[in-house]
This record gives structure tokens, sequence and C-alpha cells, in this order.
């Protein structure tokens, strides 16, 4: 059966069913039909996040052949409750781009799904929509400003950081001129569209502790400078209530289920190769506050979602994982070790070991954090007895767990290996995690250790145009803020033909963008762009619904 059809066998527990193996009372649900709920923020705890054991899922490079990081999060999480543990799992929403592009939908694979599968990669409960609608508001109100005779603050439209966002992959809207049509259609000026998962107002939701915290975020915006050069944010437009107002409903996390009926929450959907990659610190403190362990994932592999929910997230959360599960395939190793990719299910133990170098630097990046590892193996039907005897062997080289994760197939019961190494490695973490930099470091030493430490490059090198964006960006005052790097998901370097473990490379930042009201410096390296496109052959041709309203082809 495909991924939807198994969605569609299970028959779903009323919301009010799995809230109750929260301790959360039936009042406390704001109810969106009978599979979803809106939980509130004074569930959050403080007291019992100090108690909860928090798990990081990450993965090795992405390649063609996937890697289930998401399945292999929510299996982990049915192992976990299986074998006896209190267990949440904790992820992203996901955002029509991947679901009608390239990736598909992202609520997990097979037998570990959170449903309702078809209502998550669609609409869900409004959040993306609400921050579309609030990113789009400011836009509207700086072109408003700069229309104004009576009113206008002396913007500068040629200096407008600020661009509009939309939940599709559409490449047409990179890059475009608004303010045609003479006197009453606004100033022409250049500017453009990011995905919405890209957005510093996602940054934001998924950043803030609160609606105060969140409306004081989105009045820090920067969005421009005036013709004397003085720097405009969104707070000089009185802009923040509205927006803030918009995301009423969208700061609340979302409560929906596995396919086993264990407790899931879903909140927020930066992608990590443009943005910070992880679900909000309101979902993961409010899992933490419910569950004995939370299981969460962040985008991509170790380089780019791992990196960034811990020199960024939990470092403004306060937070500190237990134990790191890397997730890898026997497939995807071959693929990194020059296996094609329409042999990777022929056996070929010589790949493998080609392969392991990519494993090995994503542990090493772990581990640089001084955190424990475990391994996960996403194991397929292909995989025979010598690819898995081999990467047990590997890995066992390195000291570090690893297990077999049959949760594609299983469900929670083909992840108590897993759940059971979790447990020890979670129970042997004595010290909270070491960040790759300080805060004080300059924004290009804090560029270089993450270029140096978590991808293995040797240099950094800046065009002349992001030199003059940085010391802008340092003039304003705002040289202390985290980095959040833009770069291709699919290799350690900005060259996503360079798969494997790539030696002797440079990283190379073309501009930079500024978030300030979330937070953090984004530099973006090589050819990697904010609003994605589609691919030659969309996952949309595929979808396809029946006069009984039953969708087929989403995964």
């Amino acid at each position: 059966m495909t991924d939807i059809e198994i969605a569609q066998k299970v028959t779903a527990k009323h919301i009010r069913e799995v809230a109750k193996k929260l301790s959360i009372q039936e009042e406390s649900l704001e109810y969106y039909g009978n599979e979803k709920a809106k939980l509130p923020l004074d569930l959050i705890n403080d007291n019992a996040i100090n108690q909860s054991n928090l798990i990081l899922v990450t993965a090795i490079t992405p390649t063609p052949a996937g890697e289930g990081k998401t399945t292999t999060s929510i299996g982990l999480s049915d192992g976990l409750n299986h074998i006896g543990k209190k267990s949440v799992v904790v992820l992203r929403e996901p955002s029509l781009g991947p679901v009608f592009g390239m990736k598909g939908g992202a609520a997990g694979g097979g037998w570990s799904q959170v449903i309702p599968m078809v209502d998550i990669n669609l609409h869900f409960t409004g959040d993306f929509h609400a921050i579309g609608m609030a990113n789009n508001l400011l836009a509207a109100l700086i072109d408003n400003n700069i229309q104004s005779k009576s009113r206008n603050l002396g913007i500068d439209p040629r200096t407008v950081i600020w661009k509009r966002c939309m939940d599709m992959n559409d490449r047409s809207l990179r890059n475009i001129v608004t303010g045609l049509g003479g006197k009453t259609g606004g100033i022409p000026s250049e500017t453009g569209f990011n995905i919405t998962a890209a957005s510093e107002i996602m940054a934001i939701l998924c950043l803030c502790k609160d609606l105060d915290d969140l409306q004081e975020m989105c009045g820090n915006i920067y969005i421009a400078d005036t013709f004397e050069g003085k720097a405009v944010f969104a707070r000089d437009l009185n802009a923040s209530g509205a927006i803030a107002v918009l995301l009423k409903d969208a700061i609340k996390p979302n409560l929906v289920q596995t396919l086993e009926g264990n407790p899931a929450i879903l909140h927020g959907g930066p992608f990590a190769n443009i943005a910070q990659g992880t679900n909000s610190i309101i979902a993961t403190k409010m899992g933490m506050s419910l569950g004995d362990y939370v299981v969460t994932e962040a985008g991509f592999a170790a380089d780019l979602g791992a990196e960034k929910f811990l020199n960024i997230k939990c470092r403004k959360a306060g937070l500190s994982p237990k134990a790191v599960v890397v997730v890898a395939t026997i497939r995807a190793l071959k693929y990194h070790g020059g296996q094609p990719l329409e042999q990777l299910t022929d056996e070929n133990v010589d790949a493998l070991e080609k392969g392991m170098p990519n494993l090995e630097k994503h542990i090493e990046s772990i581990q640089s954090f001084g955190l424990p590892v475990v391994v996960s193996v996403n194991a397929f039907s292909s995989d025979t007895e010598a690819e898995k005897a081999a990467v047990y062997a590997h890995c066992e080289k390195m000291g570090v767990p690893v297990a077999l994760s049959y949760g594609w197939a299983e469900g929670g019961k083909g992840c108590n290996e897993l759940a059971e190494k979790v447990v020890t490695a979670a129970a042997s973490c004595k010290q909270q995690f070491t960040p790759t930099y300080d805060l004080e470091d300059t924004p290009i030493n804090k560029i270089e250790k993450i270029c140096k430490t978590i991808y293995g490059a040797n240099n950094v090198e800046l065009t002349a145009k992001a030199k003059n964006q940085l010391r802008r960006f340092e003039s304003l005052g705002y040289g202390k803020l985290p980095i959040c790097m833009a770069k291709t998901q699919k290799s350690l370097s900005d060259n996503e033909k360079l798969i494997g473990r790539p030696k002797n490379f440079d990283i190379h930042i073309r501009e930079f963008e500024i978030a300030t009201g979330a937070g953090f410096i984004i530099p973006i390296a090589g050819n990697m762009l904010r609003m994605p496109g589609l691919p030659v052959t969309p996952s949309a041709e595929k979808i396809e619904m029946d006069e009984n309203g039953t969708i087929a082809g989403l995964f």
C-alpha cells in the first residue's frame, strides 16, 4: 500500500483521547474537527521541561533516494511509547511548496505517519496562511507609507529589503517589479518573493516565547533605510500589533496523532537550507511539559538543521538535547560512495564503504557539540546482510551505537532497538551542549567556525557586495547575532555536485540578508535561492481525487 492508502486505512482516535494520554483537559482543546486541536500556551511548565528528555533526530546529507528522517522520528516516538516511556513527537508543518514540488508530503511514511495525513499536508489549521498574510501586510504597509505624501517616513524605496511571500514554489516571483499603473498604483520598485517557510515572520513565530514576545520581535524587523541613511523598523510603521493579531491563533501548537494513536505536536515549518529548519520553541517546550521523552527533528542533514537547532534555537530557548539520532540508509550511503541511483538496490559493499565518510562527518559534527550520538539505519528490503554488517562494523569502530529501524514497515515495534539505545544514550548525557561559536565573535568568525567545524571547509570567501552588507549590519549594532546559513542541502559544500565528504573546498558567500526581528544574520552561500522553483515533473501531477473526495498520489 502507498503511504496515503495506509493513512486512510487507519481509524483515527478522537483528538480528546490523544490529549488524555498527556493529561490535557478537554476544555483546554480548541478543536479543528475531530482529529486536530490547538493547544493553549499555558500548558507549558518549566519544572516539567527540566525533567524531560529532548531527543534530536537529524540525518546524513540528503540524496534522491531519501533518508526517512521524519519517518524515523515518528517511529522512534512510537517505539519509546512501545517500551513503556511517555513520548511525544514534535515536528514541523509541511509546506505546500515541497508537497506539490519535488519532495512530496512530510507526514512520515509507511506505518510511521502522523494523521490526518491529507489535512497535515494541505491547509492544516491555517498557520501558514496566517504567516503569509502577516508577512504581506507588512509589505503593504511599507508601500503605503512610501506612497503617502503626508505621513511618509522618508523611506528610500531602493533600500527596502522586505519581500513578500507565498507558500508555493514559484521561480517567476523571485524578482519582480511592483507599483506599475500610474500614480494610483504606487511607487515602482524592484522586489520579490520568498517562500513562506523562509519568511522572517515564520522565524519569529518559531523563536518567540509568547504573544508579547511575538509582538516585540515583529516590531524589531529591519525593513529599509531613509534617504538620510537612518534604519527603519516595522515598529516605526506601527505594524507590530496588526501583525501579531493575524498570528494570535497560529502561535498555538497543533495536536494530532501517530497511526498508533500516540500524541504528536506540529508547529511552524521553516526549511533548514534557507531558514532555521526547526519547529517552534513553544511546541518543543510544550512537548517537554507533557512528555518524559520528546522526539523532534531538524531539517535536512546535521550540517544544516542540527547546527541551527543547537546554535540558534536551543541557545535562544535555553534547551539542550540529551541525545542526537543521525539517520542514514544503506542505499543513500552507496549513493555517496558513487553508486548510480538506478542501481542502489544492488548489493555493493565497496560503494557503501566509500560513502561512509559522509556519515562520519555528520557524527563528528554532532560530537563537536559534546552530545551523545546514536546512528539509526532506516532499513529497506533491498539491504543485504553483508551491507548491514558493514555499517554496524563501521559504527562500532567509531564507538557509536547503531540500530536498524523498521518503522516504515512495522511502526513503533520496529523501532524498539532504536528506542532502547536512545534511552541509554540520553541517560549518559550529563552536560549541556557546547555551541560552535560565541555570540561575541565577529560575524565572519562565526561563519568561519560553522564552515570549518561543521562543513569541513578550508576557507570562507565573501563577494564585495557581501562585505558591504555585513559592514552595514555591524554598523547598526547587529554583529553579535547568531548565524543562519543558507546553503544547498545536497552537499557539505556549497556545490551540490560534491557528494560524499568533500575535501579542500571553500564556502562562497554571495550576499547577506538579516532578520533583526528573529535575531540572526543570513549568509547566502553559492547559488542558494530563498524561493524554490518546481521540478520538471512536479509531485502535483501525480495527485488525483475521485467523486467521493478520496485523494490518491499525495505522499
